[in-house]
């Protein structure tokens, strides 16, 4: 259970410093706002640190509209905006414009991250089976085989920026994808998603149930 010890104002870390929660505490705080996430495996350091300081942490979070989610059987922590409801709160948190071949690219990553999960086995991909796997919607990117494996890798790139998609070592096209991912989009997003993209591989192209046009439709937010 969360003890939300907080240290005493006698223990200024440097001049001037008004702050009253622990260096270990504080650094934990910073990784979390940093982002896109405190991974217990990654930062075998601060996860003990998170869980003993999680009610002081939330405390800080909640002064900046934001709250915490912890996943505590896969080790994985962040931060959101929280819901505010009608007060018009400032956001801190930018969210990332998804393009078409970015959703598609998170869709099948979650898809793989299940898969892993279910086997109790690490989620690792390989630049080729992303293409393999996302080749089947090349007709709904209206591009070549070239330009699309080209937006592909674009994409990989985007998502690496995020962490979501991790480098192993000794590796120039294998992936870990993080854990998470697996918070960042709920089962009724990842359903519809799905729904949408096997529509667009069939050469169901029309109008979707809001009228919006497909490729507007095929763009979203991602945290």
């Amino acid at each position: 259970m969360a003890s939300g010890t907080e240290a005493t104002p006698t223990t200024a870390l440097f001049q001037n410093d008004s702050g009253q929660l622990p260096l270990d505490t504080r650094r934990a705080l910073v990784q979390l706002l940093s982002g896109p996430a405190l991974d217990g495996r990654r930062h075998a350091k601060l996860w003990p640190v998170l869980l003993r300081d999680e009610l002081a942490i939330r405390r800080q979070l909640a002064e900046l509209f934001l709250e915490l989610v912890i996943d505590r059987d896969t080790q994985v922590a962040f931060t959101r905006q929280a819901d505010t409801g009608d007060l018009e709160a400032p956001l801190l948190l930018r969210r990332a414009q998804l393009t078409f071949i970015d959703s598609v690219l998170v869709l099948y990553l979650r898809h793989r991250l299940t898969q892993a999960d279910a086997h109790g086995e690490r989620a690792v991909v390989a630049i080729d089976e992303i293409e393999e796997n996302l080749a089947l919607y090349e007709k709904a990117a209206s591009t070549d085989r070239a330009g699309f494996n080209k937006r592909i890798h674009a994409s990989v790139e985007k998502i690496k920026k995020h962490n979501i998609l991790q480098k192993i070592r000794a590796s120039d096209d294998r992936y870990e994808i993080s854990p998470t991912l697996k918070l960042l989009f709920s089962a009724e997003e990842i359903a519809t998603l799905t729904q949408l993209y096997q529509r667009m591989a069939a050469g169901d192209l029309g109008k979707q149930p809001d009228g919006s046009a497909e490729d507007d439709a095929a763009k979203g937010e991602g945290a």
